[in-house]
């Protein structure tokens, strides 16, 4: 009888989470959807004209032209539901919230993989709450950009991986076992990462996460060969889903390309990599990327937006004053503007190394971690001064203020399931993958989006499941 009743609970536990999260989900998606700015309208073309056309591009000079600006995963998941649905951008987010519940579940079978048999049940049911209610993750249901398919992917690729040796093994009569009995969980986790590459490609970031976790295992050289082994059937996987993808590119665009420039830019266009670099060297709030690299060969960029940071000195400032003058004449940043801002860039750095390859990128990683994530929500993001902002506008105020507690209170949880899980296998794949994530973006993309960070969403909730393991976890740590 209490295991019919404590069943049941659970039945009715689970069916209020999905309840909760369907809820916040269409929240978003009737309230606040977004599908005519940013990269949604081309996301829409690519995969409208690759649907009713035959071809996966857009018109160029008025003519529809192929192009690879693109991996096209996810103009693939558009024109899947299009063919049902038709041109229905609504249509589309009402799958990535069924989708993105599907990865709650996925995320409350992690949470379980990193705790004792005694607790998995409630840490299960624990992350599976937390991922329903995430706002971050639900938010994103609610514009056709690639984040909810990739997150699915990623927690998805993440789960078969913890069926290997980067994860203990869990007894069968626990019930929360995903891929149990697979013969290759290596190349399974490969093919999944692989199709979450034609999605956004820097997908691969988990499997190099997975890597340096096995290289730290198996360091002696008589686990080479696993080591080799387990290598080569994770690139098999990866390079699989890849090669349709390569080969219309080598057909059509006549170039060999996996993935997609790394620029977005089309055959022959110009990329002003001086300016980039020159922004390398101070940008790291997310409003300056507003006022600069989004309005590039597009929009004015005054020299009175510019922060402070951005100058060395009045003369460096009058430098700099001068070439936005020169590119605010046409909109364009051409060979010659560029290799004046790449010269400005190279003196800064020279000047003051550990600003640009340290401070700016640990700078960046704030703004990934700890912003309130307003970014699609009608809302300014701003909290100061405390007493302005009160007045001015009470309802803003406080749906920023509750975003930054909620962020604060997942990542503070994620922290304190850091430790508790500590000594599990499962946690290490966790914790390198969100810090390798983290630094791929801070160093190596010029603009320090919170959104680039959402797909570490499912570690941080797994890892803070951890918290509701109760007081039995540091008893059984290891017996699994």
């Amino acid at each position: 009888m209490v295991s019919i009743t404590q069943h049941t609970k659970m039945r009715v536990s689970v069916s209020l989470a999905v309840l909760a999260g369907l809820a916040l989900r269409l929240f978003f998606v009737l309230w606040f959807p977004i599908t005519e700015s940013g990269d949604a309208p081309f996301y829409i073309e690519l995969a409208w004209n690759w649907l009713k056309k035959g071809v996966y591009g857009f018109p160029v000079n008025g003519q529809l032209t192929p192009v690879d600006m693109r991996v096209p995963g996810y103009s693939a998941f558009l024109a899947a539901v299009f063919a049902f649905a038709g041109n229905s951008p609504r249509a589309v987010l009402l799958a990535q919230v069924v989708m993105d519940m599907a990865t709650c579940f996925l995320i409350a079978l992690i949470a379980a993989r990193l705790a004792p048999a005694a607790a998995r049940r409630r840490v299960a049911l624990a992350g599976l709450w937390l991922a329903a209610l995430c706002p971050f993750t639900a938010n994103y249901t609610a514009v056709p950009l690639t984040e909810t398919l990739t997150t699915f992917l990623t927690t998805l690729a993440v789960l078969v991986l913890l069926e290997t040796e980067l994860g203990k093994k869990i007894d069968a009569a626990s019930g929360f076992g995903f891929t149990t009995g697979l013969r290759n969980p290596w190349f399974l986790a490969g093919i999944v990462v692989g199709f979450g590459t034609l999605v956004r490609p820097e997908t691969p970031i988990l499997l190099v996460a997975a890597g340096l976790v096995l290289a730290k295992k198996w360091w002696r050289p008589v686990n080479w060969t696993k080591l080799l082994r387990a290598g080569l059937l994770l690139a098999a996987g990866v390079i699989l889903p890849l090669v349709p993808w390569a080969a219309r590119n080598w057909r059509t665009l006549h170039e060999v390309q996996f993935l997609a420039p790394r620029y977005s830019e089309l055959p022959g266009e110009y990329t002003p990599l001086g300016f980039i670099s020159w922004t390398n060297t101070w940008l790291w709030h997310f409003r300056d990327v507003y006022l600069t690299d989004w309005r590039l060969n597009g929009e004015e960029i005054p020299i009175d937006e510019i922060p402070a940071s951005a100058f060395d000195s009045p003369a460096e400032r009058a430098r700099v004053s001068d070439l936005l003058d020169q590119y605010n004449d046409d909109l364009t940043v051409g060979p010659a503007l560029d290799q004046q801002f790449r010269e400005i860039a190279r003196e800064r750095t020279r000047r003051d190394p550990l600003r640009t390859y340290l401070k700016i990128p640990f700078l960046r990683s704030f703004t990934l971690w700890f912003t309130p994530r307003i970014e699609l929500l009608p809302y300014s993001g701003r909290l100061r001064p405390v007493r302005v902002e009160w007045e001015d506008d009470r309802p803003d105020f406080l749906t920023t203020l509750s975003l930054v507690a909620a962020n604060f209170v997942y990542l503070g949880l994620a922290l304190a399931g850091i430790w508790i899980a500590r000594r599990e296998p499962g946690t290490a794949l966790l914790i390198t993958f969100i810090i390798l994530r983290t630094a791929f973006f801070t160093t190596f993309v010029e603009t320090p989006e919170p959104r680039y960070v959402l797909e570490c969403f499912p570690a941080v909730i797994a890892l803070g499941a951890q918290v509701f393991a109760g007081r039995r976890y540091d008893s059984s740590i290891g017996s699994g």
